[in-house]
């Protein structure tokens, strides 16, 4: 029996958003798995934090969350997971689906290379959007200094909706902006070019992907981290003055004594948690596409 163009058109409808849907749903899996490591490194984040807001040697740091107790020190881990799991869903498909609309519009080789790139800049930019208010709540919690006056997840919840949005849950939003939309559109723009060239080698194509979710997320988080910094440092306390981006990044460099050094205290760390998170989600995510 012959099946009528309005039938057959639904189908590739049905079809077409079933595909586009995979891409979100391969991204929040990927990310859900990775939970774990993300809980298991999550006294090596709140080590990074410490020394990001205190500026101090990475042993220092380690004795202070030693000595407030297993208990503090995985006070705030709750944000960062859902995050993980929400960021991975809306990160893979919010990039994919701008991938997949600007590649209509392609109409040579050098544009259609830099097509991954671009829809990982816009997929950054829907990231902070979203996931500002996840970030600025982890750093509050993490922040030891708010433990007494902000004791709880409700208490901070309450205290931040008090605030204007820009300086509440919004705060520090434009370098948060600037940092998601540079580092997508890096790992989404390297990450197949390094997959490929490591694939070339001889490793397997999931340690091909591992490899290169290592290499593009430390390379990132190297280049972007002073941005980090910052925006840790601008989202760790809540009330008092408010000062600006450019206020804020002055303050913080005249307290490292104006030295590189010192404002990349905890870099080492960042490759060691990028190495676990990053690798192990490029890696489930890329052999869900395959």
């Amino acid at each position: 029996m012959a099946v009528s163009p309005d039938h057959t058109q639904d189908d590739g409808v049905s079809k077409t958003t079933a595909i586009h849907l995979q891409s979100y749903l391969h991204g929040g899996t990927s990310s859900l798995l990775s939970a774990l490591p993300t809980v298991l490194v999550f006294p090596v984040y709140k080590t990074i934090f410490r020394q990001q807001i205190h500026n101090t040697p990475v042993r220092q740091a380690v004795g202070q969350l030693y000595k407030e107790g297993p208990v503090k020190l995985y006070r705030g881990v709750v944000p960062p997971l859902l995050m993980r799991t929400l960021n991975g869903t809306l990160l893979f498909g919010f990039q994919d689906t701008l991938l997949r609309h600007l590649s209509l519009s392609a109409h040579n080789a050098i544009f259609t290379a830099a097509l991954p790139a671009l829809a990982g800049c816009g997929a950054g930019i829907a990231e902070a959007v979203v996931f500002t208010p996840f970030e600025r709540v982890q750093n509050v919690l993490q922040n030891s200094k708010n433990d007494r006056h902000l004791p709880s997840l409700r208490s901070v919840l309450i205290r931040l909706k008090e605030q204007r949005i820009s300086q509440g849950y919004y705060r520090a939003f434009l370098p948060i902006t600037v940092r998601n939309a540079l580092g997508s559109s890096l790992y989404f723009g390297l990450k197949g070019p390094v997959s490929a060239i490591v694939a070339g080698h001889g490793l397997s194509p999931m340690a091909s992907s591992f490899v290169s979710g290592t290499m593009t997320s430390m390379a990132i988080s190297l280049t972007l981290y002073p941005m980090s910094v910052l925006v840790a440092n601008m989202q760790a306390r809540v009330g008092g003055e408010s000062k600006g981006v450019m206020a804020c990044w002055r303050a913080m460099w005249k307290s490292r004594n104006h030295s590189v050094v010192l404002l990349y205290r905890g870099g080492t760390l960042v490759i060691l948690r990028s190495c676990i998170t990053w690798g192990i989600t490029t890696a489930i995510y890329d052999r869900q596409v395959k």
